[in-house]
């Protein structure tokens, strides 16, 4: 049998190192955020005098360099801890991911405990005795622990915001400082008064990347990434000119990058060219769509599917057309329907998405209704078709009686 990957891996003649256009990788120089690494530092440079910096919230829509810059400053103020023999421990955590007080706290102290056996299990402790652990920990450990929480919006409860905001009052030998970061700028206004004021402390905001920004950033990741010649002219700026429509978002700019490269090597190219960015941008939609309607409840598919049907044979839909192939579906499954209250809710939810378009047009004396239109029906249609909890719709057409008059 023939080595299969050997031929593969001599064909890839465009991508040097696909990690660098991968929004972890940290640079050692992160253009056009400098003033916000200086303001970082600003705050978090007490840690190096032994004293704790105030806690912080690092404000700033997807893509904007929060985390990128939080790490960057992080990096740099273990190493300046290192040579001036100052204790500076720095723990990062996704709160996507890790989302409960305990969860949290067990992640930030065994961030701290070497051995396996020792370390704090998933489930099972008292939540006060993991706290409790954790202050000693950090104690033991002595100097300044930095503690990132990025993605804090997605925290459920403010319980453990307040106890961290507020744990150098448990401490004796260490010392702390909590950084939340967050994309929703309202995020705040549903906390807990007292845990706004002592996380609040600090701060900053990130505004997003021009497209010019974008194109000096995907510049200097290209520079690392690419092959000599690998990519042709007009390919960044066609990158950074479309991340930067979606509210200048450098993680936009990168994946388009790195998905047009992929595709090129694929396609057996030797140069990234400006045909494999609108390839790229169409994959890249489909696969956010895909996850979109995959993780949607059963009922939200039924009208996302009651939607495709109607709008392939009428061309748009209202609220109650809609309503009533919603209705016939769930008979054809044998599901329970919803309220049309409920499911004109859902159809909010879906637009919301950008799954579907619902826009309010008038009927004169019979009041206002939406209008429901899919824009990217065929992609919605291949998605739905291989989800086996819908019900079949192969020789299905819906019958409206509104459209018959």
């Amino acid at each position: 049998m023939k080595d299969i990957f050997h031929e593969l891996l001599s064909s890839g003649n465009i991508i040097k190192n696909k990690e660098v256009l991968r929004p972890s990788y940290i640079p050692s120089f992160l253009p056009h955020r400098e003033k916000q690494i200086n303001e970082l530092a600003s705050i978090l440079v007490s840690a190096l005098k032994g004293e704790a910096p105030s806690n912080v919230f690092i404000y700033g829509k997807t893509g904007t360099g929060k985390t990128a810059v939080s790490t960057f400053v992080g990096k740099h103020l273990m190493k300046k801890g290192k040579e001036m023999g100052a204790p500076i421990h720095f723990i990062y955590i996704n709160c996507e991911i890790v989302d409960t007080q305990y969860r949290i706290l067990q992640n930030i102290t065994n961030h701290f405990i070497k051995g396996w056996d020792e370390r704090i299990p998933f489930t099972g402790w008292p939540t006060d005795e993991v706290y409790s652990r954790l202050i000693n920990s950090i104690d033991k450990a002595k100097g300044v622990t930095v503690i990132v929480l990025d993605e804090v919006d997605k925290v459920k409860g403010d319980e453990v915001l307040y106890n961290l905001s507020r744990i150098n009052n448990d401490l004796k030998e260490g010392k702390a400082s909590v950084i939340g970061i967050s994309n929703d700028l309202k995020f705040t206004e549903f906390l807990d008064p007292r845990v706004k004021s002592s996380l609040g402390e600090e701060n900053l905001v990130f505004p997003p990347y021009t497209a010019d920004e974008l194109k000096d950033i995907l510049s200097e990741r290209a520079k690392l990434a690419f092959k000599e010649n690998a990519i042709e002219d007009g390919v960044i700026s066609l990158c950074s000119a479309k991340a930067a429509q979606e509210h200048g978002d450098a993680r936009r700019a990168l994946d388009l990058l790195r998905v047009s490269a992929e595709i090129a090597e694929r396609l057996g190219d030797k140069s990234v060219r400006e045909k494999h960015v609108r390839m790229a941008e169409n994959k890249i939609e489909l696969d956010r769509v895909r996850e979109v309607i995959r993780t949607l409840p059963l009922q939200s598919k039924i009208v996302l599917l009651s939607a495709l049907i109607g709008t392939k044979e009428y061309g748009s839909l209202t609220t109650g057309d809609l309503y009533s192939i919603y209705e016939e579906l769930c008979n054809r499954g044998g599901y329970t329907n919803l309220t049309q209250r409920r499911v004109a809710d859902i159809i909010s939810e879906l637009d919301m998405m950008g799954i579907l378009n619902a826009r309010v047009i008038s009927k004169g004396r019979y009041g206002r209704t939406r209008e429901i239109e899919v824009p990217v029906s065929n992609k919605i249609k291949e998605i739905l078709e291989k989800d086996e909890s819908l019900p079949d719709v192969e020789n299905y057409r819906p019958k409206l009686q509104s459209k018959l008059l």
